[in-house]
């Protein structure tokens, strides 16, 4: 019978039972339906998700909100947008309670003496010209200066096709600025042209990924498993899609045979009343999701199936570890 103590040896079993015991049951939230950028491809406007509910305003309704959520067993709050950082008070609301991860564009600084250990996920869309293309601004120069040497921060870095043979220099300037980085692909819900990825494009991405892991790897979150499922949507032959995403709320899920999912997932409004369909896009085509968090998740709740090799297994082990790092549930 094959068991995880018979295909690991004492130092891949000790790395599993540290993150076997971590039981993450997360749930993502819109703080707010505005931003103070306006960035081409992103899911949250493209889709028209900002004019589906009406944000709540009355920071009360919000601290029951939360309790009720603490309720359902939530133990890690992932707050997104519009701009969290617009709503610092929605923000500490969270915080003051459980743990969380805060998505921001770092326009704004986060106060560290009153969010000292808060972890902050800043997006990247790409070098200063690609950004100012997709995002009406070079955003890394104002959010370096912001967040330059904090510990509890990292770039998520949404590589686009535009960067491929480039990504070098953005990594580099990020390690030297002293935070991490975490990559994902750019699923360009909004068609710019030239931002939609071609296969022989993912095949050279992922190469490059690998080489930027291996040159910096105290400065990349990442491992190589997970690269090659962003590139190839494909998990033990099994293709990405509606029918495997394990990231669609929980109450409004129909899918029949019901695939393994997040426990308990929901995304919710900033009404604190409606549902959104899933972590990204009512709009978006499964099949072309390269949504980073989408597909550690896949992974994540997919144990069972990664019990055939140690291979298969230590596999598993990396991409849950890369997940519990960067929502702060174990150390970089």
């Amino acid at each position: 019978m094959i068991t995880v103590s018979s295909l690991l040896d004492a130092h891949w079993y000790a790395r599993y039972k540290k993150i076997s015991k971590l039981n993450i049951r997360s749930s993502i939230y819109d703080v707010t339906d505005r931003c103070n950028l306006r960035c081409k491809g992103c899911f949250f406007f493209s889709s028209g998700e900002h004019e589906v509910a009406r944000e709540e305003t009355d920071i009360n309704k919000w601290h029951r909100f939360i309790e009720k959520e603490m309720g359902r067993g939530v133990n890690l709050a992932i707050l997104i947008g519009g701009e969290p950082t617009l709503c610092m008070d929605r923000i500490e609301a969270f915080y003051k309670r459980l743990p969380t991860f805060c998505a921001t564009n770092g326009l704004i600084k986060i106060d560290r003496e009153r969010f000292p250990d808060l972890m902050v996920g800043i997006s990247l869309w790409g070098n200063a010209e690609d950004e100012t293309t997709l995002r009406g601004k070079d955003t890394f120069k104002i959010s370096s200066a912001n967040y330059e040497g904090d510990p509890h921060t990292y770039y998520l870095y949404t590589i686009t096709p535009k960067q491929l043979g480039k990504t070098e220099k953005i990594i580099r300037n990020i390690k030297n600025i002293g935070v991490k980085v975490h990559m994902q692909l750019l699923s360009n819900d909004e068609g710019v042209d030239g931002f939609s990825w071609q296969p022989e494009e993912l095949i050279d991405i992922r190469a490059e990924m690998d080489d930027m892991l291996d040159k910096y790897p105290e400065t990349v979150v990442s491992c190589k498993y997970y690269h090659e499922i962003i590139t190839t949507g494909k998990m033990l032959g099994r293709p990405f899609g509606w029918m495997e995403c394990p990231s669609v709320t929980q109450p409004i899920d129909k899918r029949e045979p019901r695939p393994r999912r997040l426990t308990n997932f929901i995304r919710w409004a900033s009404d604190l009343q409606t549902m959104h369909r899933c972590c990204t896009s009512e709009t978006r085509d499964c099949s072309t999701c390269k949504d980073g968090a989408a597909h550690m998740s896949w992974v994540m709740v997919n144990k069972r199936d990664h019990i055939k090799t140690s291979k298969d297994l230590q596999n598993w082990i990396e991409v849950y570890e890369m997940f519990a790092k960067l929502y702060q549930f174990i150390p970089w």
